[in-house]
């Protein structure tokens, strides 16, 4: 699969210029507007940084193995376990997007507790007029930050991101995010989410996952797999097994798509023993199968 995208090809392949900062390896956060000058077309693929960004102007987002289209305007997550590509439909497009590194976040929070970065989460939220002309207050409050010589502004971005991440959940309130506990399974099943994600995504640098079964994430978490299974259950009312097996068919889905590896390749990578146990998993919740869906 190809590699996820860095903040370096990022800067390359936008602006043709690298900062500085980006070389020393801390946590990095920048603004931008849009539409860019020189606008180039955005590639599907991963990136290793999120990004949230505020559009005004038809736009068709191309978000794993699914497709999301809005008219006019919205706020987007991206986070670095997703590949995507964006398509402008609209001549005229404007707006602004923040990109960031989880080493900006350290220690402040857990983004990816939030379902707008996790997989499986609602990441385009369709704006009102009024909405968007709020939004983009945050964000022109960030760039001001920015240029500030402020000492406390990268605590002020970082919570100004949270605001956008909080404004977009209350938009679209999740019955998931209702209805969690605050208690020891909530932290259980956050713990094994953030495991799982961990092994993703599959390339060159990290070709197979270690964690399979609800054992081995019971095991790493050092508790009972009975534990563990009420916990994930309790919280987000589905089977830890079942968790596994949507993010499991969910990379495989990209990877089908988007890499040229062959079908007993992935099924290796992705923890199945035998080529047909990996068909026979995905044709259940496909009803296709790996070569059919790769050839669609």
């Amino acid at each position: 699969m190809e590699k996820a995208e860095s903040l370096q090809e990022f800067y390359s392949r936008k602006f043709e210029w690298i900062p500085e900062s980006l070389s020393k390896d801390i946590g990095h956060v920048n603004v931008f507007r849009l539409p860019h000058p020189a606008n180039k077309p955005v590639p599907y693929r991963r990136r290793d940084f999120f990004k949230v960004t505020l559009c005004r102007g038809g736009s068709r987002i191309h978000y794993a193995d699914k497709v999301f289209s809005f008219e006019k305007q919205a706020l987007v997550f991206s986070n670095p376990f997703i590949p995507y590509k964006w398509e402008h439909i609209d001549q005229e497009i404007a707006g602004f997007y923040v990109v960031f590194n989880a080493r900006f976040f350290n220690q402040f929070g857990n983004l990816i507790q939030y379902e707008v970065f996790q997989p499986a989460g609602t990441h385009v939220f369709e704006l009102d007029d009024a909405q968007f002309e709020s939004l983009g207050g945050v964000f022109e409050k960030m760039e001001a930050e920015l240029a500030s010589e402020y000492i406390h502004k990268y605590d002020a971005i970082r919570n100004m991101i949270y605001e956008l991440i909080h404004y977009a959940m209350k938009t679209r309130p999740s019955t998931r995010v209702e209805q969690l506990p605050i208690n020891a399974a909530q932290r259980i099943h956050w713990l094994f989410l953030e495991l799982l994600e961990r092994q993703f995504p599959i390339d060159e640098n990290h070709v197979e996952i270690q964690l399979r079964t609800a054992s081995d994430f019971a095991t790493q978490l050092n508790v009972h797999v009975n534990h563990l299974n009420r916990a994930v259950k309790e919280t987000c009312g589905k089977t830890t097994s079942q968790l596994i097996g949507e993010r499991l068919l969910q990379e495989a889905k990209i990877m089908l798509k988007q890499s040229q590896w062959n079908v007993s390749e992935i099924a290796f990578a992705l923890g199945f023993t035998e080529v047909t146990h990996f068909n026979n998993f995905f044709k259940k919740h496909t009803d296709v199968s790996p070569v059919k869906f790769r050839k669609e």
